[in-house]
């Protein structure tokens, strides 16, 4: 079974909303949703089972050396020239395309997004996420957020309000009556996105939504959505993959390695190519909106010079 996360783009004029804390579902610190059920606090019987099925995943990728931490070896060699072709294919397509009102999972080109104004994570938990579980995510969260400024060189940082890259990390009860909360947090999202986060199927772990409201490649909001139910290292994968895929390199591909943007679950954390790609993603002589044509011989700059001073 092939496991995924997903990235989607969607061009919806956006404003940003206020958020206020509210009881019951969402425990910190969505605004009002007063008709999202309440879940009461505690695991149900759906997500009991969930934790226990993703547990033997995760041991499953562990007994076959996946979810590597080591960011890449010697045993995967790359030069600028795979740096260049691995970053046209995460950063110029998509992974998922409107075929009539439908939103399916089908690769299509892109121009290049990334963020302009500063970028502020801000974590929203589900009632049912222990408050133990909590703090070792918000610290998650607090540690990527400064890596993922220094791979940019972009401004990052972490906010407990009004940010504009919100991370929820949700039951399953609580993610299938999550529409009214991405509605408020996210004015322009279509129902098309909302139905895949509501309707994720158990082989997908998480799920990231980013607003670019004027189709120029700058991303303005986004939602990151991560199954409560994970256990520390496919949660810490989604942590890393989603949050740097929000940054803008938008696609998946089963050619980049050593890479966290590959559905194979090889690597469980950001690596040292994924960095390298960060740092031309958000180079000044790239420019969102950018096609992959006319961008090619400055990747290519890009990938010599990066691969020169990393190596």
């Amino acid at each position: 079974m092939m496991w995924q996360r997903a990235f989607l783009v969607f061009w919806a004029v956006l404003t940003i909303a206020g958020c206020d804390q509210i009881d019951g579902l969402f425990a910190t610190p969505p605004p009002p949703a007063p008709t999202v059920p309440v879940v009461t606090e505690g695991v149900s019987p759906e997500s009991a089972e969930l934790q226990a099925f993703y547990a033997r995943v995760e041991q499953g990728h562990r007994t076959r050396g996946l979810l590597r931490i080591d960011g890449g070896g010697p045993d995967v060699p790359y030069d600028a020239d795979r740096l260049a072709r691995t970053f046209e294919a995460v950063a110029f397509s998509r992974e998922f395309s409107n075929i009539g009102a439908q939103l399916v999972r089908q690769e299509t080109d892109s121009m290049l997004h990334r963020w302009v104004e500063p970028v502020r994570f801000e974590p929203i938990f589900g009632a049912s996420v222990p408050v133990a579980q909590r703090v070792d995510d918000i610290a998650a969260i607090q540690r990527f957020a400064a890596r993922l400024g220094r791979a940019t060189g972009h401004p990052v940082s972490f906010v407990e309000r009004n940010g504009n890259f919100r991370v929820l990390i949700l039951s399953e009860e609580e993610r299938k009556v999550s529409g009214p909360l991405l509605q408020r947090l996210l004015p322009g999202i279509r129902e098309q996105e909302i139905s895949v986060i509501q309707n994720l199927g158990r082989e997908s772990y998480c799920v990231v939504v980013a607003a670019d409201p004027d189709s120029t490649g700058e991303l303005s909001q986004a939602i990151a959505v991560i199954r409560a139910e994970l256990p520390p290292l496919l949660r810490l994968s989604c942590v890393h993959e989603e949050l740097a895929q929000g940054m803008g390199l938008a696609n998946d591909s089963p050619t980049a390695r050593p890479s966290i943007f590959n559905d194979d679950d090889e690597f469980g954390r950001l690596t040292s190519m994924d960095e390298a790609m960060l740092g031309m993603l958000y180079d000044p002589r790239l420019s969102p909106g950018i096609d992959a044509e006319t961008a090619r011989p400055i990747v290519r700059a890009l990938a010599k010079a990066q691969f020169s001073t990393s190596f």
